[in-house]
């Protein structure tokens, strides 16, 4: 596969603070950079995001994800290894990545609740901005065919 141009975020420079605020805003909420790397894992997967894989795959074991949680990411609702919060978090990730097939209700309310139960509204903010930023950033390299193992100036995204 050819990369097919340099990516968008480093060609408009301005674009590339969108990265780095939502990074940085996303932090300051308490939701642990491991849930985020997990749900962000989960969301690559669905959209086929092999350049964002990578990098989530990298969080994750630099914030203490495990191999077993690592290799059971696609099946979360059948393994042992994912606390309830992240169990909700994971949910999520799947309802706002499969929106297109959702008919518009992306998230029920039994999943909201759930979601309540465990983050705070800020933090439920957090996720929705992590996770709609993250589809973001797959579509972007997967549209210009960014390779997995790149290094990005920003950190985590």
């Amino acid at each position: 596969m050819t990369v097919r141009m340099p990516n968008p975020f480093y060609l408009l420079s301005e674009a590339g603070a969108i990265p780095v605020a939502l990074e940085k805003a996303v932090s300051e909420t308490g939701v642990p950079l491991a849930t985020l790397a997990i749900t962000a894992m989960r969301a690559s997967q669905i959209n086929g995001g092999a350049a964002c894989l990578w990098a989530e795959v990298n969080l994750a074991r630099k914030e203490g994800i495990t191999d077993d949680q690592l290799a059971t990411v696609a099946a979360w609702r059948s393994s042992p290894y994912f606390s309830d919060a992240e169990c909700a978090a994971l949910a999520l990730a799947e309802a706002v990545t499969e929106m297109a097939h959702s008919g518009g209700d992306i998230v029920s309310d039994e999943l909201w609740q759930t979601l309540s139960r465990h983050y705070d509204e800020r933090q439920r903010a957090a996720l929705i901005l992590w996770l709609a930023g993250g589809t973001m950033f797959n579509i972007v390299n997967n549209v210009v065919r960014e390779e997995a193992g790149q290094s990005w100036d920003n950190g985590v995204l």
